[in-house]
């Protein structure tokens, strides 16, 4: 295991350096560029020609890559356009807390709720309850996370009134009390949080829905209730030990499209985090804020996909990496 976790971690430098050159390209691709941002309606050509050397927008674009790949390999990211110079890393730093408090928290509540259900569906399969599941997961699944935001909102924050439109806490509530700033954010994280693990939550439901079907039909689970075993017993003790297996492998896999997922819903809850961040990026063509998030974000998914197989390889003994 030791041996194929290192030959793993070898091959994120080359995938990072591959993926970073791609999106490199992709984002000096799109027309236009971040000089439209810093250009005053009073600026000369000799000043527009000077900020634009100062950028380095001037220098062929592999020159380019390769400075920004060398800063990155020293540990230095550059420096945003928008912000006025402030260090990218410090940006992400800043935004990364709420937006992992927002997929940790989504992640775990999906979990939760996604058990009970999915062992309700298999355990009562063709069943009334069973279709209802069915097509509710489906709906879920099929629904936009953005649509479903701004559904949330227009109900439940403007229409009922029961949540706040957005934002992660209301204004000058961190000064007050540490209970009261605890309350608050889990009043902002509700909204969020729902609309963030429904589709969530619809995927786990399938899986566990699957596995449940697949582990209940072997020799060993007829052999537990011919022996007198209680149903609970039989369901919860043996099936769904056996049926998490495979299940909890998604849940390394689901990292990557849970972050996706993120940066949708802060824009629409206007969250602090990632999202937004991103968001704002794009809008001014920040090139070395872009490219250290969407590093940041390949990262996630090369962390997800390699969890997902350590997860593996822990919950079943039999599985072994060479």
């Amino acid at each position: 295991m030791r041996h194929y976790l290192a030959r793993r971690l070898l091959q994120v430098i080359p995938t990072l350096v591959g993926i970073s050159f791609l999106v490199f390209l992709i984002i000096n691709a799109v027309p236009g560029s971040s000089l439209s941002y810093l250009i005053g309606p009073h600026m000369t050509w000799e000043q527009i020609e000077a900020r634009e050397k100062q950028l380095g927008l001037d220098r062929p674009l592999l020159q380019r890559y390769l400075t920004w790949l060398s800063e990155t390999a020293r540990g230095n990211l550059g420096y945003s356009i928008r912000y006025s110079g402030r260090s990218v890393a410090d940006l992400i730093r800043a935004r990364l807390g709420p937006t992992l408090l927002l997929t940790f928290t989504a992640l775990s509540l999906s979990f939760l709720v996604a058990v009970p259900i999915g062992v309700y569906s298999a355990t009562h399969q063709y069943s009334r309850g069973d279709y209802l599941v069915t097509f509710l997961t489906m709906a879920a699944v099929s629904v936009p996370v953005f649509f479903l935001g701004i559904a949330a909102v227009k109900l439940f924050a403007f229409d009922l009134g029961w949540f706040p439109v957005g934002g992660m806490t209301d204004i000058g509530r961190e000064h007050g009390s540490r209970l009261g700033y605890l309350l608050d954010l889990a009043h902002h994280l509700v909204l969020p949080v729902s609309v963030l693990a429904c589709a969530e939550t619809a995927r786990f439901v399938r899986f566990i829905r699957s596995s449940m079907l697949e582990v209940l039909g072997q020799d060993y689970i007829r052999t537990a209730r011919a022996k007198g075993l209680a149903q609970r017993v039989v369901i919860y003790r043996h099936a769904l030990r056996n049926a998490l297996i495979p299940v909890i492998t998604i849940l390394g896999l689901s990292l990557p499209l849970l972050f996706s997922g993120a940066l949708l819903t802060e824009i629409v809850f206007a969250w602090p985090g990632m999202g937004v961040l991103s968001l704002e990026a794009v809008q001014t063509l920040d090139y070395p804020l872009l490219m250290g998030i969407n590093l940041f974000l390949a990262l996630m998914v090369i962390l997800g996909n390699l969890l997902a197989d350590i997860f593996y390889a822990a919950a079943d003994p039999r599985i072994r990496y060479r």
